[in-house]
């Protein structure tokens, strides 16, 4: 995919997941909103679709492993584009579910899976979410529908979208690996390297920073109350600047070496805050979802 998006593209809401995390459901309830929804139109045709006169609605993508051409690199190009393109307000939503709730709605529905219709569910599946594992890193709104009905699902969109199309600012904070790069698309990063690493702590180093003893071991370094405390009084001060610019996402990234411990403690621990302060927050940690989905394949 080369061709250029063109610069008068309005709102543009990308919906993405795998097969049965409810992006039908989401098209549905956008379309509602008065979104105008185009879903599986072959990736080749949309640069298509956007060239020309902004549109007077706001519009909702549906793209998945389903589209006729999908490919990762393909989507990963269109988003790269709508992403430096400054007349698209571009926002991802993916909706994610646990590889054994994705299997039960398979099983009940007794569907067969678009990427395996000749083989079993389970290797559908498990396709499917190895191909969107790089478009989930990019989300800009992250939805579990692992607990969702399709009720709670739409209750979901709804508090994220607007009436006429407007999105609530979507907060999305991460943890990454040095080592492996920088995340894609993240407007802010902060490097946690300078804190104490829990990982030369022969007891805490198979642990991740998700567990309260490796909490307690990074928070207990006096440089990470004033360094916490600085970042959580920036992102309140971005936070209404962001809004009053129309922003429809702000995605903040803290790294270390490894991608386990420190970044991870520092992430949590600013989403809980910025959760208890009202705010909408999404939160993924790159290197242990990756870790996770390599323990699947092992």
């Amino acid at each position: 995919m080369t061709s250029e998006i063109g610069p008068n593209v309005a709102q543009i809401v990308l919906v993405t997941g795998p097969s049965g995390a409810g992006r039908s459901t989401a098209i549905n309830v956008l379309e509602d909103l008065g979104f105008e929804s185009i879903d599986n139109l072959p990736l080749h045709l949309l640069p298509r679709l956007l060239e020309g006169p902004a549109p007077d609605r706001p519009l909702a993508l549906g793209i998945d492993t389903r589209n006729r051409d999908f490919s990762t690199a393909a989507l990963l190009e269109l988003i790269d584009q709508l992403a430096g393109d400054p007349g698209a307000g571009l926002t991802v939503l993916y909706l994610d579910c646990t590889s054994d709730v994705l299997l039960r709605r398979f099983s009940e529905t007794r569907r067969r899976h678009p990427l395996a219709p000749a083989e079993s569910p389970e290797i559908g599946v498990r396709r499917d979410l190895d191909l969107m594992a790089p478009i989930r890193e990019l989300a800009d709104i992250l939805l579990d529908t692992t607990e969702l009905n399709v009720h709670q699902l739409r209750a979901e969109i709804e508090r994220w979208f607007a009436l006429g199309g407007a999105t609530r600012l979507a907060l999305s904070v991460q943890s990454f690996s040095y080592k492996r790069g920088l995340p894609r698309g993240v407007d802010m990063v902060f490097d946690c390297r300078f804190l104490s690493n829990p990982y030369w702590n022969p007891a805490l180093r198979s642990l991740d920073g998700r567990d309260p003893r490796v909490a307690a071991h990074v928070t207990a370094d006096e440089r990470f109350a004033p360094f916490f405390d600085r970042v959580l009084d920036l992102t309140h001060l971005l936070l209404p600047a962001y809004r009053e610019e129309g922003k429809s996402h702000l995605s903040i990234a803290f790294g270390c070496t490894g991608g386990q411990h420190r970044s991870v403690v520092v992430a949590e621990t600013l989403a809980s805050a910025l959760a208890e302060d009202g705010q909408q927050v999404s939160i993924r940690h790159r290197e242990l979802k990756r870790r996770k989905s390599d323990e699947r394949s092992g």
